[in-house]
């Protein structure tokens, strides 16, 4: 007669083993290591501010400075249509050149954004492109001043300054 004692059964497979080390993690330090010094913080940049940069020419060099950034901009990778050059004094030829067109054709590339798009900085439309070209080539202080600000707002990444940057360096700093 069979005992009533049941007898184990063994179940194949693996057997259980003794727990396995965790690696140690980024964040906690390794027993005997001192934890790395953290950086010390700098100054944050404004929020919504672009980076400035500041391309000293004289007034009657600015022109051509302004065109030698937007290459180099496009040389870059920037789309044309992320640039917008803005003039204090006398309009780019280009610009003079597309609103030859007519004034609905010359606004109507603007809305389009295939192409760079040139204006004067005193215009009351609104502009808003990654990047702005100011083109200082006019020495009235209180005109290029103005004019800064505006292309400050208007600039959502960079704001380049072409010409007499000493006129506006100080809104800057």
């Amino acid at each position: 007669m069979p005992s009533s004692t049941a007898v184990a059964a063994q179940v194949p497979g693996p057997r259980p083993g003794p727990p396995r080390p965790v690696p140690p993690r980024a964040d906690r330090p390794i027993p005997g290591q001192r934890p790395a010094p953290r950086p010390k913080p700098g100054p944050a940049p404004r929020p919504g501010r672009p980076t400035v940069q500041l391309l000293p020419v004289a007034a009657t060099e600015a022109l051509d400075r302004a065109e030698e950034a937007v290459d180099a901009l496009l040389e870059s990778g920037r789309r044309p249509g992320d640039v917008l050059v803005l003039t204090v004094g006398a309009a780019h030829p280009w610009q003079d050149h597309e609103r030859s067109f007519g004034e609905e054709h010359y606004w109507a590339q603007l809305a389009d954004s295939s192409d760079v798009f040139y204006a004067d900085a005193a215009t009351n439309r609104t502009l808003r492109r990654d990047v702005v070209v100011l083109v200082v080539n006019e020495n009235h202080a209180e005109r290029a001043a103005a004019a800064a600000r505006k292309a400050l707002e208007r600039a959502a990444k960079l704001l380049v300054v072409c010409g007499e940057t000493d006129i506006v360096a100080p809104l800057f700093a």
